[in-house]
């Protein structure tokens, strides 16, 4: 007689006693513990949220919004990102962990190391690797990370990438040129002015400062001259003497020690030098003076788990001797910002669109001085469309395009991929001026 087949027990398979042939172990503690360091880790920030406590914004990245049900699955991938942007302690703990490095070892955590950039802009505007870039024609350094911040002698820091943005740039530098120049010209063929400038690197104005040695510093000092040769020879301006004069007059270098811009003395230069190159001779009835000292957030520091301000000097800006037109900065250029006034002597009376990146907007206090039509827009945004950006094109009657040395070598600039070109190309063709 067949025997019956075998019952499965009534009760659940971890239940069963440990010698039972079908008990299976739930790990039930390890489980328990699991769950309730999860629960912690999504919970956490929204109680700390409602008692008040808000998290900071560091590493140069928007913190991340709560993501949305209808999403789908991407609701689940997007909470851990969420989760860690909101943790509100997470800036002291980047700088517990550099204190308790140094206290126990004699230097700082490693905080500086990262893969190179791939999303979103980075100090002095550079945006992320445009799509369907060539790829980095190789760095040793390419490959593991470059060091985000160089730390320099009497307590400089220095932008690491400036040196792999030479060292490993997203395409040729000649392609890259040849790009802006294609640019140069459609704005040229429509009757508008066109001027490109180049906002030199603080490696590249204060290499006393930097350290014997630093990752891509044989590969990125011997390519600075040549690459600075060919962005004058493509007709970019040349901000550099101007800026070592400026340096001399005030006695110092004109880059803070914690932070990758220039300091206002840097911004008349570029204002200065923007008119001039519009308007020759413009600017012999400006007169500036400082007026006051300002603190504001130093943009290096947070790469290394620290907050630090700099200490900038203000000034005025007379372009007729009498009338201050030094205004505010502003915080924002990532959508048209608009300065209009009256005409004065000393002034460029056109309309004009500054094109530019973080120095741009570090700027923005004295460029209206020279320009008294003047739109300001930042080329690596995401929160003006392409087509709005052309309409600025299409309306300003000259065309100034800034961007860092370190976009330039790289090869990181937006407005040099195909679909801008023919896109700025055709609307300009389209609205010429006589």
């Amino acid at each position: 007689m067949a025997s019956e087949p075998q019952q499965l027990p009534a009760v659940h398979e971890a239940w069963l006693p440990r010698e039972h042939a079908l008990h299976r172990p739930r790990h039930g503690g390890r489980q328990m513990t699991a769950l309730v360091c999860a629960l912690m880790f999504f919970v956490t920030p929204t109680l700390l949220w409602i008692v008040g406590v808000r998290p900071s914004e560091i590493e140069n990245h928007k913190l991340a919004s709560f993501p949305s049900l209808g999403d789908g699955w991407k609701f689940f991938t997007g909470l851990p990102g969420w989760a860690t942007d909101q943790l509100s302690f997470r800036s002291g703990a980047i700088q517990a962990a550099d204190g308790i490095s140094r206290g126990l070892f004699g230097e700082g955590a490693p905080l500086d190391q990262a893969p190179p950039p791939v999303a979103g802009p980075i100090p002095g505007g550079t945006p992320a690797t445009p799509k369907n870039a060539p790829s980095p024609q190789g760095s040793p350094n390419s490959q593991a990370g470059y060091r985000r911040v160089v730390q320099g002698v009497d307590g400089w820091l220095y932008y690491g990438y400036d040196a792999e943005a030479k060292c490993a740039p997203s395409r040729p530098l000649a392609d890259t040129l040849s790009r802006i120049n294609t640019l140069r010209q459609a704005v040229e063929s429509s009757g508008r002015k066109f001027v490109f400038v180049i906002a030199p690197d603080k490696t590249t104005m204060v290499p006393q400062k930097l350290p014997a040695s630093y990752p891509d510093k044989d590969c990125s000092v011997p390519k600075q001259e040549p690459d600075w040769a060919q962005f004058l020879a493509a007709g970019a301006l040349d901000l550099r003497p101007e800026l070592k004069k400026s340096e001399g007059r005030v006695g110092h270098p004109i880059y803070p020690p914690n932070d990758t811009h220039w300091t206002d003395e840097g911004a008349l230069v570029m204002a200065r030098d923007l008119a001039n190159a519009v308007q020759p001779g413009v600017t012999q009835t400006w007169v500036s003076t400082p007026t006051r000292k300002y603190d504001v957030n130093a943009d290096l520091p947070p790469l290394l788990g620290r907050n630090e301000v700099k200490t900038l000097q203000e000034y005025s800006l007379k372009p007729d001797g009498a009338v201050d037109r030094g205004g505010l900065s502003n915080g924002d250029i990532d959508k048209p910002v608009y300065r209009k006034t009256s005409p004065l002597v000393g002034t460029i009376d056109k309309r004009t669109l500054i094109y530019g990146d973080s120095f741009t907007k570090a700027s923005s206090r004295y460029l209206p001085g020279g320009f008294t039509n003047l739109t300001m827009l930042a080329h690596f945004t995401s929160k003006t469309t392409q087509e709005q950006a052309i309409d600025e094109f299409v309306n300003a009657e000259i065309v100034v395009v800034e961007a860092v040395e370190r976009s330039v070598s790289a090869g990181q600039l937006t407005f040099i991929e195909d679909g801008f070109l023919s896109a700025v190309r055709a609307k300009l063709e389209e609205h010429p001026i006589g």
